[in-house]
C-alpha cells in the first residue's frame, strides 16, 4: 500500500470493533427526531464495525462555533470514554475541521461526523468498478477542505530536485494529489454517464419502473420477487449501490424495465449525491416510481418526506408515484399507515415482499400505469409476451 493510500484509508476504514460515543444536538428539532436520529446512527456505526458503549445529547443551547457541545457534555464524553475505554466519538451532526480538530484535541480520541461513517460504509459495500469510483470521489471531496489537521507531518517542508519544488509543504502536495485524484476519478464517471446515456437511448420505446426508498426498506427483495433476479439484499444498511435493471413481464401489456436503485437515508452527504449521478439518473429517466416504504416503524412518514425530499433534489418529482408499503406482515395484525400519513393523494399498496402478500394487487397497479403510459406516448409495444404467464412473473433477462 501506498504511503497516500495509507493516508486515505486512516481516515476511511477505521478499525473493527471501536468503541464509540454518539452525540447528538436538540437544537431546532423535537426531541423524537432527536432520538430517531440517534437510533439510526446507532445503527449506522454498529453496520461499520463499531461497539456503541454510549450516548449524548445536547439539549440546550445552540451550537458552540468551536466544539458544537458545551464544556459540560465535552467532560461527560470524555468520561464515557474513560469508563468504557472507548477511542471513537461519532457526531451526528456533520462537524467543520476546526471542530474536529479541538475536539480531538479535548478528548484525545478520534472523531468522525455521520458523513464520513456514511461514506465509510458505502466504501465497504461498494464492490464494482463503478461503485468504487462513485464512493471515492465522494471521499475525496469531503477529504479536500479537511486536510488541514489529519496528518502531524503537515508542518514539514520538502526541496529540492526530483522532489516536489522548494519550499513545497506536505500539506500543499496532499492538497495537490487530492486535486488531481478528484480530476481523474471526475472524467472516470463522465464516462459512465456517456455510457449510461447511450443505453438509455436503446431503452426510450420500453416501459421504466424505478424502485427508489429508505435504505432497508426491502426494495432488492421486492426486485428480486418481481423479476425473479438474485440481486444480494439483507437486513442491513446500503445492500445496493449499483442499479440493477431486469426485464418484468405484466399481463397482457408487454416488456418492461423495473430498475432497483441506491437507498437514501437522513443526512446523506451532499458528496454522495453528486458522485452517484450517473445511478441517480437512472431514477430521472424512469415512466413511474415505485417508492417503497417500510411500514413497521415508528417513524415511517419522517422517512417517506426523506426520500420525497431528495426526488426533489435530483429532479425527480414530477415523475409518476407509486407508493408501496412493505413488511406489512410486521404489523401484527394492524392495518398499515392510512394515505393521510403520507399525502392524500398518494397512490398505496400494502404488501409484504417477503411473504408474498399483496403483489397480485400491486401487479395490477403496475398495469394500470403501464397502459397510461402506452395512451399517453402512442406506445405500440407488443403485449405477446406479457402472456406467457398469467402471474405476469418470467425468470428475468439481464439488459445490456
Amino acid at each position: 500500500m501506498s504511503r497516500w493510500s495509507e493516508r486515505v484509508h486512516e481516515i476511511f476504514k477505521p478499525q473493527l470493533a471501536e468503541k464509540a460515543v454518539l452525540v447528538g444536538i436538540h437544537h431546532r428539532a423535537s426531541g423524537s427526531e432527536v432520538q430517531q436520529s440517534l437510533a439510526e446512527l446507532h445503527f449506522l456505526a454498529e453496520s461499520a464495525g463499531a461497539s456503541v458503549i454510549a450516548t449524548v445529547v445536547q439539549k440546550s443551547g445552540p451550537p458552540r462555533p468551536s466544539h458544537l457541545i458545551g464544556k459540560g457534555k465535552l467532560a461527560e464524553i470524555a468520561a464515557q470514554l474513560q469508563e468504557n475505554d472507548g477511542n471513537l466519538v461519532i457526531f451526528d451532526d456533520d462537524l467543520s475541521p476546526a471542530q474536529v480538530r479541538n475536539l480531538e484535541t479535548d478528548l484525545e480520541t478520534k472523531v468522525i461526523d455521520r458523513s464520513i461513517l456514511i461514506l465509510d460504509i458505502f466504501a465497504r459495500r461498494a464492490r464494482t468498478t463503478e461503485a468504487k469510483t462513485q464512493v471515492e470521489l465522494a471521499q475525496m471531496k469531503y477529504l479536500y477542505p479537511r486536510l488541514t489537521h489529519r496528518w502531524t507531518h503537515f508542518s514539514k517542508q520538502y526541496g529540492g530536485i526530483g522532489t516536489k519544488g522548494p519550499g513545497e509543504t506536505q500539506l500543499e502536495v496532499d492538497r495537490r494529489l487530492v486535486a488531481q485524484r478528484i480530476k481523474k476519478l471526475t472524467a472516470a464517471l463522465d464516462r459512465i454517464d456517456r455510457e449510461r446515456e447511450a443505453q438509455r437511448k436503446g431503452r426510450r420505446d420500453l416501459f421504466k419502473i424505478a424502485l427508489v426508498g429508505y435504505t432497508n426498506a426491502g426494495k432488492s427483495t421486492l426486485f428480486n420477487l418481481l423479476t425473479r433476479a438474485h440481486v444480494f439484499a439483507d437486513n442491513r444498511l446500503f445492500s445496493t449501490l449499483d442499479p440493477t435493471t431486469r426485464v418484468l413481464y405484466l399481463p397482457g401489456e408487454g416488456r418492461t424495465l423495473l430498475t432497483d436503485t441506491i437507498g437514501f437515508i437522513r443526512k446523506l452527504p451532499a458528496q454522495l449525491i453528486a458522485s452517484f449521478r450517473a445511478t441517480l439518473a437512472q431514477i430521472g429517466d424512469a415512466a413511474l416510481l415505485l417508492h417503497v416504504v417500510d411500514c413497521s416503524p415508528p417513524d415511517v412518514r419522517r422517512q417517506w418526506d426523506e426520500v420525497e425530499k431528495t426526488l426533489s433534489e435530483i429532479g425527480a418529482s414530477p415523475i409518476d408515484r407509486l407508493t408501496v408499503l412493505n413488511k406489512i406482515d410486521l404489523l401484527g395484525g394492524s392495518s398499515p399507515p392510512p394515505t393521510s400519513t403520507f399525502t392524500d393523494d398518494a397512490d398505496l399498496v400494502a404488501i409484504s415482499a417477503t411473504e408474498k402478500i399483496g403483489i397480485s394487487a400491486l401487479l395490477d397497479r403496475l398495469s394500470y400505469y403501464h397502459r397510461r403510459w402506452k395512451a399517453r406516448t402512442g406506445s405500440r409495444v407488443s403485449p405477446v409476451w406479457g402472456l406467457r404467464l398469467n402471474s405476469g412473473l418470467r425468470p428475468a433477462d439481464q439488459e445490456e
